[in-house]
């Protein structure tokens, strides 16, 4: 500052108050005016002045706005080493049990497995001692000897002589006397042989049982054919049937579960047990002696004696 401008306002400040009120502003500018002069006019600046005493702090003015946040920093440093692992801590109490978990769906029934190999066959057992020879049975009767083959046909006629002249019709005459008889005639060829005649049945016996029952416990039925010869040598047949007229089946006979057997035959009678009992049955009863039987055998060599209608026809019975 000049020492014009400085007298101004040692001026100033003497007049009066009120004076200085109202040219204090005119004086403001012109101090300016001839300040910005007076730097332009001194252009070799002075020494410096002595610096002066530090003012008092003022007080602390208002925060100023936030300003924008800065820039992210550097990341941190490197990652420290592991820590050693802590002890273990003590086991917790156990737990409530949980619910049933619902029951899963069957899974699809597997393939059947292959069938299994055969096992191996076990070792035949060891053969049972032979029995004792029974004792020779007694020998049966001689059968009785077969009907008389048919007599052959009778020789053929002789031949007839000629008849005489016939002589002319006289008068009636008394009846004369009987004349003697002409001599026999030659005796004719023999005739062929006749042919054998079938098997007869004269020694074979049948019996009929009508509307019998059999128990289960057996049940006996007389047969006065059955001799000891017939036990021995000869054959027993028995059919049965549920009517009189058949069919007629050989026994034993099983139909439903239900069977009737013939047990055995002896002297004079025959034998038979059901499974259940039974009411209401028909038998057939055929006593063949040895020696038809022998006979009967080799005239029909396929006779199946378990069918009673090849039987009948074989033996000319009674149907």
């Amino acid at each position: 500052m000049n020492k014009f401008a400085y007298k101004a306002l040692i001026n100033l400040f003497n007049v009066p108050y009120m004076r200085r009120i109202r040219h204090i502003l005119p004086l403001i500018l012109l101090v300016c005016f001839i300040s910005i002069n007076g730097c332009k006019k001194d252009k070799t600046p002075g020494p410096s002045g002595a610096t002066g005493a530090t003012g008092a702090t003022g007080a602390q003015g208002d925060i100023g706005a936030t300003g924008p946040q800065g820039p992210q920093g550097p990341a941190g440093g490197p990652q420290g080493a592991t820590g050693a692992t802590g002890a273990t801590g003590a086991t917790g109490s156990t737990g409530s049990n949980g619910t049933n978990g619902t029951n899963g769906t069957n899974g699809a029934t597997g393939a059947t497995g292959a069938t299994g190999a055969n096992g191996a066959t076990g070792s035949n057992g060891t053969n049972g001692a032979t029995g004792a020879t029974g004792a020779a049975g007694a020998t049966g009767a001689t059968g009785a000897a077969g009907a008389t083959g048919a007599t052959g046909s009778a020789g053929a006629t002789g031949a007839t002589g000629s008849a005489g002249a016939t002589g002319a019709t006289g008068a009636a005459g008394a009846t004369g006397a009987t004349g003697a008889a002409g001599a026999t005639g030659a005796t004719g060829a023999a005739g062929a042989t006749g042919a054998t005649g079938a098997t007869g049945n004269a020694d074979v016996n049948t019996y009929l049982f009508s509307n019998k029952s059999i128990s289960i416990t057996g049940t006996n039925f007389n047969v006065p054919a059955i001799t000891q010869p017939i036990v021995d040598q000869g054959l027993v047949l028995v059919y049965m049937s549920t009517s009189s007229s058949g069919p007629w089946y050989p026994l034993p006979y099983t139909q439903g579960g239900t069977t009737i057997s013939l047990v055995n035959y002896s002297l004079g009678q025959i034998s038979l047990i059901a499974s259940t009992n039974q009411t209401g049955i028909y038998l057939k009863v055929v006593v063949i002696p040895g020696n038809s039987l022998t006979q009967l055998s080799t005239a029909n060599p396929h006779l199946n004696f378990n069918n009673y209608n090849q039987v009948a026809s074989a033996l000319r019975l009674k149907q």
